[in-house]
């Protein structure tokens, strides 16, 4: 394997302009998905694939590559429609569009596989965690790298044959790991269901050449010494054990780390991060929120994400107005406290770790992210999923309004059928636009991504949205540029 070009890897921001990521496209495994197992494989239904891949993820794509890699579709977008030969969007395909930009994992996966002695050790540890026989692991030897890597993913052979549990969630590239800087946090996924996807991103950021020069930079957190003693029903495992996901990490400006302590990442991750980046001196504060642990919210960017420098997309129960209406509400008073449903935010200070800040609303903390860490100037503005009426507010954050991938200061990837969310883009000055329809104005050199500003972009999303994770979560940025 030879690197043909240098990737730089630095995220410093969630806003500034995008320039490469990770992504891996919807592939045969999410078709094996059946009913009875969907949850364990940590899907809430299953989904049409065709219509998930023609009608919604391509577009996201292409629009990603008009953005980041422009001269791959300029000219090309009327015969890349959904009903055109799928070719260009398949990893595996002699025409796919081969981005150094839009980088699909599986690529990545199918380079290192051609390495012999990586394709051993690579399937006799999926062969162990999987428990299959050895004349299984035999069997996999004998496939070429380009299917090898389809096996590996989504769990069966090019008959139909299924080996081993598909990876649905491998769309959402955004948990597996996270850049800080110029390190690359690994994350520790906390279900089984994702122990694969785990073990194939360590071979790959170990492993292939776009990662060369940044092996002492890559991260990687301890399990508690003890942590194997434990059983799986101890009532303490969120302070012994070392479970995170990408979701509830976010690099939100250059020396201030956040981190969610969520359904999905413990607290006692969430320390040994902060204890990793101070170290490294990647950061000068870490601010760890403590969000209810319910499957509606999952991560941090499920409730909040950035549009802008002074613009944030977030769920209005959490934050300051969901309190005013608490404290309006008579039963509020009366009710027992369910602790669960608390939202805790501490920040702290590289050298005083001892001495936490404690911050009152998910709004303070992210007003004061926009003017301290970003420097804006212009007036702070929250824009609340569902437009902050009910029962929208809920719904909408439930198919990922608050789920927004920045392009670039101010533009961002939606999905569009949160149209409460919509409205509440408008009434705050943005331009709302279907995908289609921005790639048509691109096209005709009516706009550009170049001057585009303050827009929300509208994904196709009725199959998309039924996998719980927006176009945030479709993401994993390798590089930005600072703001």
């Amino acid at each position: 394997m030879k690197n043909p070009i240098e990737l730089p890897i630095n995220v410093s921001s969630e806003i500034g302009t995008l320039r490469r990521l990770l992504i891996h496209s919807p592939d045969r495994g999410l078709g094996k998905v059946v009913p009875s197992k969907a949850q364990d494989w940590l899907f809430e239904d299953i989904v049409h694939l065709d219509m998930m891949r023609r009608d919604e993820y391509d577009y996201y794509v292409k629009i990603l590559l008009y953005f980041l890699d422009p001269d791959k579709v300029r000219g090309k977008i009327a015969e890349l429609g959904p009903d055109a030969d799928r070719s260009f969007f398949k990893p595996a395909d002699d025409h796919y569009f081969k981005s150094d930009k839009v980088i699909d994992i599986q690529r990545l996966l199918t380079d290192i596989l051609g390495d012999e002695s990586i394709r051993l050790r690579l399937i006799a540890a999926i062969c162990g965690i999987e428990r299959t026989s050895f004349r299984i692991q035999q069997q996999l030897n004998e496939y070429d790298p380009v299917e090898l890597a389809k096996i590996m993913i989504s769990g069966s052979l090019p008959d139909r044959t299924m080996l081993f549990a598909p990876l649905p969630n491998f769309i959402f590239t955004r948990d597996i790991g996270i850049v800080i800087n110029d390190h690359i946090l690994l994350n520790k996924p906390a279900k089984l269901a994702r122990t694969r996807e785990a073990l194939l991103s360590q071979y790959i950021f170990f492993n292939h050449p776009l990662f060369a020069d940044y092996q002492d930079k890559i991260l990687e957190i301890p399990d508690n010494e003890h942590a194997f003693l434990l059983s799986d029903t101890d009532t303490n495992r969120d302070v012994t054990r070392s479970t995170l996901e990408g979701g509830d990490v976010m690099m939100i400006a250059r020396r201030h780390l956040l981190i969610g302590v969520s359904e999905r990442t413990t607290l006692y991750a969430a320390q040994q991060v902060m204890q990793v980046v101070f170290a490294r001196n990647l950061v000068d504060k870490v601010t760890i929120l403590k969000i209810p642990k319910k499957r509606d919210y999952m991560h941090i960017d499920t409730i909040f994400t950035q549009v802008k420098r002074n613009v944030w997309v977030l769920l209005g129960s959490l934050g300051r107005t969901g309190d005013e209406a608490k404290k309006r509400d008579v039963i509020h008073f009366f009710a027992p406290k369910d602790v669960s449903e608390d939202l805790k935010i501490l920040q702290f200070i590289k050298g005083l770790e001892h001495k936490p800040i404690e911050i009152e609303n998910l709004e303070d903390l992210l007003a004061d992210i926009s003017k301290n860490d970003l420097g804006a100037s212009e007036p702070i503005q929250f824009i609340y999923s569902g437009n902050n009426e009910f029962p929208f507010g809920a719904r909408e954050q439930w198919t990922d309004s608050c789920n927004l991938l920045a392009l670039k200061d101010g533009v961002v990837v939606g999905y569009d059928r949160n149209q409460k969310t919509a409205d509440a883009f408008r009434q705050a000055g943005f331009d709302v636009v279907d995908v289609a329809s921005i790639l048509d104005r691109f096209e005709r050199g009516e706009s550009s991504p170049e001057t585009i500003e303050n827009t929300l972009i509208m994904l196709p999303s009725a199959e998309l949205s039924r996998a719980r994770g927006g176009s945030h979560c479709m993401s994993l940025p390798l590089l930005r540029d600072d703001v």
